[in-house]
């Protein structure tokens, strides 16, 4: 008996694996990547540090490499590269951009971090409303539940 030839493969794809690939495999989408974690200016440190202190139950600590203020384990406010960003109650986001003009808070572009709004330069550069928009922070972020070190 003759040796049997092998079987010829194939051209088309079985059909499981164009289940498995999706109808529209030529569709990528685009990687996002993190920015350069730069260092925030003097004056932004300075403006920072001087909005938490003395405030009232803060533990400082560092976030992404940057100072950073946590309440019961929560994190309420923090600087990111040159900017500061804290964390607000659904009203006060609401008022904090129609007023003060600030953003949802992107460490990299489209992958906002819910709660957290960006104060702009003209709100920092004005310690008085800084601190009032962290003193906001805190009151919401106090009503958060405890969270407790792993």
């Amino acid at each position: 008996m003759p040796p049997r030839k092998p079987a010829k493969p194939s051209k088309q794809a079985p059909r499981h694996a164009a289940k498995k690939a999706g109808t529209n495999t030529a569709k990528k989408t685009a990687k996002k990547t993190m920015p350069a974690f730069t260092k925030p200016t003097e004056a932004t440190v300075k403006a920072f540090e001087t909005a938490i202190d003395g405030l009232a139950g803060v533990e400082h600590r560092s976030m992404f490499g940057y100072p950073s203020v946590f309440l019961n384990g929560n994190m309420l406010a923090s600087i990111f590269q040159d900017r500061i960003m804290v964390r607000l109650s659904e009203t006060d986001r609401a008022d904090a951009q129609t007023t003060a003009g600030a953003r949802p808070f992107e460490p990299a572009p489209g992958r906002a971090m819910r709660e957290y709004v960006e104060l702009p330069t003209a709100v920092v550069a004005k310690q008085t409303e800084l601190r009032r928009w962290i003193e906001r922070g805190r009151s919401y972020v106090a009503t958060l539940p405890k969270k407790t070190k792993k």
